[in-house]
């Protein structure tokens, strides 16, 4: 039997879409400011991303894994602001716990085969080709984090297809990070690549996440 709380629930509020749209302008101001090489907007644009984000979930009534998925990433976004490499370590370990946040909220849904199998080449192919690039302390950390990053690529297509271009895209993100890092060749403005990949990554999850979980109330009601 339906209820008028999780209609309501189901459907953005003011509040909702205001914060979407502050999210939106952050994103926005990130990204022309790396465009433009002015990187005191980027340094302030890019902390508020994932509060703004997570926020906007907590109005949808959000699962409380995604909110920590995405505080986590704001944690990691904060870390890799510096270019210590303690705090890339940090970084990559805040990113990692929003990974296994995704996974468990994954669960046990079905996946495809073909498609766990192509993210597992594409795994070991990139691995093994930074491998000799890598700074040789964070060869083992950076091969760690990669393989639980795959894994949740691989899980967030259960959810359907927003959570699986979000899933994607963030190994997509991230593996233009770890090119820098291995010193390869890099595309113009290569931050402004990793910050759009990686902020349509967080947005799609977290949509693939909201959709599924109103489908999912709509299909047991």
């Amino acid at each position: 039997m339906s209820t008028a709380p999780t209609a309501l629930r189901a459907a953005p509020t003011t509040a909702s879409r205001a914060l979407l749209a502050a999210f939106g302008l952050a994103a926005a101001v990130d990204l022309v400011s790396l465009l433009a090489g002015a990187e005191l907007g980027h340094q302030l644009a890019k902390p508020l991303l994932m509060p703004l984000l997570a926020a906007y979930a907590v109005t949808r009534g959000a699962p409380k894994l995604l909110v920590a998925a995405l505080l986590f990433g704001w944690g990691g976004d904060v870390f890799l602001l510096s270019d210590a490499d303690w705090a890339f370590l940090v970084g990559m370990g805040s990113f990692a716990a929003g990974h296994v946040c995704y996974l468990v909220h994954f669960g046990r849904r079905r996946t495809s085969p073909l498609l766990g199998a192509g993210y597992a080449a594409a795994l070991v192919g990139t691995v093994a080709l930074l491998w000799p690039d890598l700074p040789a302390d964070l060869r083992i950390p950076v091969a760690g984090y990669s393989l639980l990053l795959a894994a949740m690529a691989y899980r967030a297509s259960s959810l359907g297809l927003l959570a699986g271009l979000g899933g994607a895209l963030f190994l997509l993100s991230d593996t233009l990070i770890a090119t820098g890092v291995a010193e390869w060749p890099q595309l113009p403005a290569p931050d402004f690549w990793v910050m759009l990949t990686y902020i349509a990554a967080q947005y799609l999850l977290a949509a693939g996440v909201l959709a599924a979980m109103y489908g999912e109330r709509r299909t047991n009601v």
